[in-house]
């Protein structure tokens, strides 16, 4: 079993989490978002880092962080917007990322699962949707380094792409690979650069295993739990809205994998938590 400091066990003592990745700002929570609420707190879910999308939605997480306590905000842009981005998003980037409950810049990095030649464009029009989206992403590892926040990157089907892109800054700002779902190998180059990966409700799934396997081999303190909800509800809710109540059920199971008690899995993912998160109190 992994070793947990005696630090952690007193930060987090009791089996409670946070849902470190949160699209709180979707219309999917318009009609409930105080039951929302009520369900996580009922589950044990105290801290919740609301993700963004562009700039628009990270003033959306920002105004739901200033509301609720427990709400903290991840600002940036996610590249599959990245066609819809002006040249240049790190002035207006820099003013949201200074907010106090702004906790991340988030998320970003490169897509490649739907290219426009999915959809009949051409090689060249891939290729210009693929420099936009690495350069909207190098702007973001830029303000992120410039005001020691660190990064949640998304990837997809991009891996060897986006692993050069944060090179230079790898050493000047840390990423977690959200909703990790490669493979052991690359797992590995991901932990030696220090940074970390996080996991979803695919971990309860019954094709998941190789997931599974991934986390197996994950320290217990380089991971984070998250839902990206509304996305990828955990089994029993699969198919349906996700919520940040449903971390209960992914720690469940991730504590099964890892051989460790929910005790130990709140304590060793909370001060995780804090320690990547500078600004989360």
């Amino acid at each position: 079993m992994d070793f947990i400091s005696p630090l952690a066990h007193d930060f987090c003592a009791m089996p409670f989490f946070y849902d470190t990745h949160a699209h709180l700002d979707y219309d999917d929570y318009k009609a409930d978002f105080a039951d929302v609420l009520a369900r996580a707190q009922a589950a044990g879910i105290t801290k919740i880092i609301a993700i963004a999308t562009d700039l628009d939605s990270s003033r959306r997480a920002l105004a739901l962080a200033e509301r609720h306590e427990q709400i903290y905000a991840a600002v940036g842009w996610h590249p599959s917007n990245a066609h819809e981005a002006p040249a240049d998003i790190r002035p207006a980037l820099r003013e949201l990322a200074r907010h106090p409950k702004a906790v991340a810049i988030g998320e970003c990095g490169l897509d490649y699962y739907r290219l426009p030649s999915a959809a009949g464009g051409s090689a060249a029009e891939d290729d210009a949707y693929k420099r936009k989206q690495a350069e909207i992403f190098s702007q973001q590892l830029e303000v992120a380094a410039e005001l020691n926040l660190n990064c949640v990157i998304h990837q997809r089907s991009s891996f060897d792409d986006l692993f050069a892109q944060i090179q230079p800054f790898a050493s000047q700002t840390r990423g977690v690979f959200h909703c990790f779902g490669e493979s052991v190998e690359r797992l590995q180059k991901i932990l030696a650069l220090g940074w970390l990966v996080s996991y979803t409700g695919i971990v309860t799934f019954k094709n998941g295993q190789n997931i599974r396997d991934a986390m197996a081999a994950t320290p217990l303190d380089r991971l984070m739990l998250e839902t990206d909800c509304p996305y990828l509800a955990p089994v029993p809710y699969r198919g349906k809205r996700c919520e940040p109540a449903y971390v209960k059920e992914i720690a469940e199971t991730v504590a099964q994998v890892k051989l460790c008690s929910l005790e130990e899995l709140s304590a060793a993912t909370c001060h995780t938590a804090h320690e990547f998160f500078p600004k989360l109190t």
